[in-house]
């Protein structure tokens, strides 16, 4: 299955605000008493806003025509009333959405979270890691601002552009029209530019997180590029980069700050036309000064919260464009599906596992291998071996389902091993990598990671425990702390010796049916080696051992020898004849 995230094309329009909201309506569905509360609040705001022309009007027509002081002062504290009222709605709705978009960024970045920790392999090996972090951490922290900072905005400006058009149409429907002619106009060049808006959005996303896996992988290769002395290098990549970042933002800051000096320039025109017409209007006595006055409070009342729309309506484009990275994440499923278990084996118990026919490609690339048939017995030890590129790490994979075959079945202890659950396969499997990988942490924390049991258990009791397995000598390494080692991020503060130690020891204390050892000794000296094929001999006997190494001495003692390569997996039989089957092979190819 194919699950590389692929960038905008040129013209795509991918998702409408209708498939986004569908999106984020199950994560609000606790946040709507605060989503209504901010909702009336500011109904009351633009009833405060939109109340202030019509006093302004009623006290230049009366109280200062007139010249009574008593109603003017009357008029003042009522207007002054009404501010204060609407003031205070804008704030507590400021804080009601304010906990909505924290809310809603919590719940939506532990949904994606969740989402990536069920995905399989094969979606990490496809995308990079620092473009995922992007999507968790910058784009859903767009729309976080979004719901918390623009949409009661949005919806505050629309409220009062709608009820200050009321006004303006109601008031003189001569001077509506002309008031809300320019407005027309920037309607049918914002639905224009809108999609272009968010394109140019997306792009600026996706160079940042393309910049911040560039410079994730770096930053996680540094010691090899100071080793080969191409810092230079380094810096060359992250300022192309750099440059294409900022050339996409430069271009997604241009699109979204298009409509606000445009909306000005209509709400200007707007004004001389209203101001052109309602003297002309007063010279015939059509119009009074109070009313010209307040009309022309209601054109700023109109045209001020429609800049601001304009403003939001960029901020909608840079979330729906954010929303379609994160819903991108969202719409992936696992091609690891559990199957539901049949009446009886599929396959006689005594062999602990099989492959049937197993063919494998990956994602839009060749086969890998083809009509595989082979046997794993119970407390025998196997070798791979083959060129590289071969498929001795892909027929690994197969065996611990972080894959499944493409073409026929593979099967553990009888049973389809889709029909195990993931925790019951981790409990059967284990598997240490040429790698090792570590937590941030202790070297307790590490060696009983994934084991619920031998987590319930504090220092004392999981150092007994180690000592009836034969393993809490090799604790001596790590010094006087012994567990309590701390482990920084990545392993750091370990030698690769140490940090295989603990891969090794986290393994066997989990007591597995079948250890994969992909090149897990190929980066570390002989002594340790030694050290740790000596961990291994603490496995039950039955446990079965699958060994991929390039090293002749550790795969010398093994029960079996498949030679891998060429889309099949064959019996080797001796030593010296993989070594013939491999050379024959490079010749050939």
């Amino acid at each position: 299955m194919d699950y590389a995230l692929k960038p905008a094309e040129a013209g795509d329009k991918r998702q409408s605000l209708a498939p986004a909201w569908r999106a984020l309506k199950p994560l609000l569905g606790d946040e709507r008493s605060h989503i209504i509360a901010a909702v009336a609040c500011v109904i009351v705001s633009t009833a405060a806003s939109l109340l202030g022309p019509v006093i302004t009007a009623r006290i230049i027509d009366t109280a200062i025509k007139h010249s009574d002081y008593g109603l003017l002062l009357r008029y003042a504290g009522g207007l002054a009333l009404v501010y204060l009222v609407g003031l205070a709605a804008q704030y507590a709705q400021t804080l009601r959405m304010g906990t909505v978009g924290r809310n809603l960024l919590f719940k939506l970045r532990a949904r994606l979270f969740e989402q990536l920790s069920g995905l399989p392999v094969a979606f990490f090996a496809q995308n990079r890691a620092g473009d995922l972090i992007s999507r968790v951490n910058s784009d859903t922290d767009k729309i976080n601002q979004f719901f918390s900072q623009a949409l009661m905005q949005m919806f505050d400006s629309l409220f009062r552009v709608i009820g200050a058009g009321v006004f303006l149409l109601a008031l003189n429907w001569e001077l509506g029209l002309i008031a809300l002619t320019p407005a027309l106009v920037m309607l049918i060049i914002t639905l224009i530019l809108s999609p272009w808006v968010k394109a140019a959005n997306r792009k600026s996303l996706e160079s940042l997180g393309a910049l911040s896996g560039d410079v994730s992988e770096s930053l996680s290769n540094f010691q090899v590029i100071v080793a080969f002395n191409r810092v230079d290098y380094f810096r060359e990549t992250f300022e192309a980069a750099n440059q294409r970042n900022y050339r996409a933002s430069v271009k997604s800051d241009v699109a979204s700050g298009l409509f606000a000096p445009l909306y000005t320039l209509a709400g200007s025109a707007g004004s001389i036309l209203v101001l052109g017409l309602g003297v002309w209007l007063i010279v015939h006595a059509q119009l009074s000064v109070g009313l010209l006055v307040g009309y022309l409070l209601y054109v700023s009342a109109f045209y001020d919260p429609l800049r601001q729309l304009a403003t939001v309506w960029s901020s909608l484009q840079t979330m729906m464009a954010a929303m379609e990275r994160v819903s991108e994440v969202l719409r992936l499923e696992t091609n690891l599906v559990e199957l539901p278990q049949a009446g009886k084996p599929a396959r006689s118990p005594e062999a602990l596992l099989a492959f049937e026919e197993v063919g494998f490609a990956y994602a839009g690339g060749k086969p890998v291998l083809d009509k595989v048939n082979l046997t794993l017995e119970r407390g025998r030890t196997y070798a791979l071996v083959g060129p590289t590129g071969g498929g001795k790490t892909t027929t690994a994979m197969l065996m611990a389902r972080l894959y499944d075959p493409t073409a026929g079945a593979v099967y553990l202890e009888g049973r389809d091993i889709r029909t195990f659950t993931a925790a019951e396969r981790a409990a059967k499997i284990g598997y240490i990598l040429q790698d090792p990988f570590l937590l941030a942490g202790t070297v307790r924390d590490n060696i009983v990671y994934g084991h619920p049991s031998l987590g319930d258990l504090d220092g004392e009791a999981l150092i007994e425990r180690m000592k009836a397995m034969g393993l809490a000598g090799f604790l001596a390494r790590f010094g006087e702390s012994g567990l309590e080692t701390p482990v920084r991020s990545a392993g750091e503060g370990l030698s690769l010796g140490q940090k295989q130690l603990v891969a090794f020891l986290r393994a066997v204390m989990r007591e597995p049916e079948i250890l994969i050892l992909d090149e897990a000794t190929a980066n570390i000296d002989t002594v340790t080696e030694q050290m740790l094929e000596e961990v291994l001999t603490r496995l039950p006997a039955a446990t079965t051992r699958v060994i991929i190494a390039h090293r002749l001495n550790t795969i010398q003692n093994a029960d079996e020898i498949f030679f891998v390569g060429g889309g099949a997996v064959t019996a080797a039989g001796s030593m010296q004849h993989a070594m013939d089957m491999l050379l024959g092979y490079e010749r050939t190819s």
